[in-house]
Order: C-alpha cells, then structure tokens, then sequence
C-alpha cells in the first residue's frame, strides 16, 4: 500500500499544482457567479437619456395609444417618410421612426419601425404591447356587447399548483418540479463531465509514460496493478479537490452576491426594466420579495446534504469505472491517435446517459429511468436527474451495490490488459489481442 499511496501522492500534487488547474478552480465559479448576476445588474440600471420616436401615423388613429414614458417620447409629423429620415443625420434627431399606413385590426403588419441602427428589442417590445392592448380593446368593442373586456379579463386564469412533498414526522416541505429538473441536470452534467475530463487524463498520462519509456523505470519498482490504482485513485482526489473547492467558492460568492444584490439593486428598477414594454405592470418590490422568499422555501424542500454524499459516491463509482477501462486502452496503444479507436466505445454510454437522463428528468419513475439507473454505465448520470424528485432508499442501495461490483470487475479486466500492455511496442492492437490479453 506504501507504493500506491507514493504514486497517487505524485499524480495528486503533479496536477493540483499545475497553473491550469488553480485558475480553472478559482476561475469558474467567478464565472458562474457573473453570468447571473451581471445581467441581473445590468437590467436594473436605467438608461437617463430619454429617447425620441417620429410616428407618422396615416390613419390617425394611434395619437392617444402611443403614450410617453421615462424612457420614450412619441411626436406625431404629417410628412414623407424620406423627407424626415433625411433631416435625421446619426440618430441626432429622433431615436427610431414608426410608420403606421393601414388599420392595425384588419391588417397586422401595417406598422413599420425604422432606424440608421437595429432597433432594440425593449423599444420594439414597448410599441407593440400598446398596439396590442388598444387593438384588443377595439376589437371586443365592435362585438357591442356591455362589459366585454370585464368579462373576459375575469374570465382569464391563472392557476399556481404548489407542489407539496411529505415529509417525515408530519413536516410537510414546499417543492417545485421545475428547481427538481435543474437541479438534477445541473449534477448530471457535472458527473457527465468529471468522468469524460479526469478519465481522458487517467488515459493521456499512460500513454505519455509508455511512449517516454518513463513506465519501464516505474514498472521495475511497482507492480503495473499498483501503478494503474494509484493513478486512477491520485487523479479521482484531485477531482474531488476541484469539486469541493467549488462548492465552497461557490456558496461564498452567492452569499456575497446575495448581500450585494440586497443592497445595491433595486427591486422595482429591475421589475420595470424586465417588464416595459410588454404591456405588463411591474410588480411591487413587495411582491418580489415574496417571489425571493418563495425560491428559498423551495430550495428548503431539498435534501442537499443527501445530494451531494450521493454525488461523490456516484462520481467516485463511475470515474472508477470508466477510468480503470480509460487506463487499459491507455496501457494498450503506443500513442494518442490510436486511443480513438478504443476511446469510442467507452464513450458512447456516456453520451448516451446524458440522453436517457434527459429523458428521464420527464418520467423519473418510468422504465427507462429505472433501468439507466441499474445499468452501471448509466446509473451516475441518470440517477442523479431522479434524486430530486425522491427515490426509494433500496434503488439507490441497488444501483450503488451493482456500481461498485461492476467497477470491482472492470478494474479485474482492465488490470488484465495493463500488466501485458504497458511494455508492449510497435504492435497494432485489435480487439481480438485485448481478449486474448485477458485469458491470459
């Protein structure tokens, strides 16, 4: 074990020291953090400059629709489109010109809106919500029934079913099936990539001992099975270094972040700027705050510490997995174009858990969630999508019991093909070979 221990010692502080790792460890989360909250920053800030749209309208039926706010200023001009688009030089004069030439409730497209530069998507969106709104209105008026509108805008529903999950001694736990499906894709992911990066590593570093000669100093002091365990072992830790690093980066930053956007973001900004011009009202911050506080419940009603143990458990299983077979093809070829021959199989499983996951975050009871979720190849991948939703405590203890037995067999088969491949040169491996190596 002393040998072992010396060499996943070795693979360990090679790569945790390495420059690329510390700044993709310390670099993602930041990232991560930055993509939500920089447009969460972004959108509560109000542009000061009030903008100025031409509107020629030729039905003259618009003048009390297009009305002005903060941010947009309507002027009405009975002139030539042309002749007004030359007397703007750069946008100086006016923002954007709307022209309207027919009937917007008999004919859709009858209102243009031009500009020397694209139109914004919040100037686009502020115009077409109140000619939606006044053409609605015009449109259940010439049916000439009293009270239409009311009766249609009671009419309309807006239903919110809160999902409630039981929970032990009575303590009921408020749910959400749309944070079960990120969550759960979200860890998918990630297991996705931890098994595909931290094995196609375990497989280059083979190959790049056998093809230095490195391996035939190594292998005169340690037995190949010892050497292979102690590189697949040394580059799980850094793995589950990079993992936990992280988790904890991450949990700081958001609660800083949190702390900032409690601070420093207003609430009814950002509410007005997500909703102008869409014909909505904003919210009060009230309201918002109610929303913040609803999400953090529904964060409540998950078992994240099971989460995350099951998460290393399922990463740790399935790296192994597919790390002790990474490493045999790695043993068996004498340089990295010839890896690709053997890598594909081991891969497609992969890429097809992510596909069943996919699938299975739809219907996380269904056959084809329980099955990928047996199947050692798939389990850690597919498991991970349905632990939100609630499995039963004798599927996971299955799934992980076939998970470490089929790891016990690959790591026998791949230890196999290691002892005889890692001094072998200058031989072109077919498949019929590695099974030849493994009756041996």
């Amino acid at each position: 074990m002393s040998k072992i221990s010396l060499i996943i010692k070795r693979e360990y502080s090679t790569r945790v020291m390495k420059k690329s790792f510390i700044i993709l460890t310390f670099l993602t989360p930041v990232l991560f953090a930055g993509m939500i909250m920089v447009p969460l920053w972004l959108a509560s800030i109000k542009d000061s400059t009030k903008k100025h749209i031409v509107v020629i309208d030729r039905t003259n039926s618009y003048h009390e629709v297009l009305k002005n706010n903060e941010s947009y200023s309507f002027d009405f001009v009975n002139k030539p489109a042309e002749e007004v688009r030359k007397n703007n030089k750069k946008n100086e004069e006016f923002a954007a010109l709307l022209v309207i030439t027919d009937d917007l409730s008999v004919n859709s497209k009858a209102a243009t809106l031009y500009s020397e530069e694209q139109v914004n998507l919040e100037l686009k969106s502020y115009v077409v919500g109140l000619l939606n709104n006044f053409v609605e209105e015009k449109k259940l008026a010439s049916h000439n029934i009293p009270n239409l509108k009311k009766m249609v805008e009671e009419s309309r529903a807006d239903i919110d079913i809160t999902t409630v999950k039981w929970g032990e001694n009575g303590k009921d736990k408020v749910g959400s099936a749309e944070l079960s499906l990120a969550i759960g894709m979200i860890s998918a992911f990630m297991i996705y990539m931890f098994i595909v990066i931290y094995g196609a590593q375990v497989m280059s570093g083979v190959v790049q001992e056998k093809t230095s000669r490195i391996v035939e100093v190594i292998i005169s002091s340690v037995k190949p099975f010892e050497l292979m365990m102690g590189k697949i072992i040394g580059i799980a830790m850094v793995g589950l270094t990079q993992f936990f690093l992280w988790l904890v980066l991450t949990l700081l930053i958001s609660a800083a972040a949190g702390s900032f956007i409690g601070s420093d973001i207003d609430l009814d900004a950002l509410q007005q700027a997500n909703t102008m011009g869409m014909g909505m009202q904003a919210p009060p911050a009230s309201e918002t705050q109610n929303m913040v506080r609803e999400v953090y419940s529904m964060l409540s009603g998950f078992d994240f510490v099971q989460i995350v143990v099951l998460f290393v458990l399922y990463f740790l299983g399935g790296y192994l997995l597919y790390a002790s077979l990474f490493a045999a093809v790695g043993s068996a070829v004498d340089n990295e174009t010839d890896t690709q021959q053997f890598s594909l199989p081991l891969t497609l499983p992969i890429i097809f858990a992510i596909y069943a996951a996919i699938y299975s975050a739809q219907n996380p009871d269904g056959p084809l969630a329980f099955w990928c979720s047996m199947i050692p190849f798939t389990s850690p991948i597919v498991m991970m999508v349905r632990l939100p939703y609630g499995v039963p405590a004798w599927e996971i203890m299955l799934s992980i019991s076939i998970l470490v037995l089929s790891f016990i067999g690959t790591t026998w088969m791949a230890g196999k093909i290691y002892r005889t491949g890692i001094l072998m040169y200058g031989k072109k491996i077919t498949w019929g070979e590695l099974w030849k190596w493994l009756r041996y």
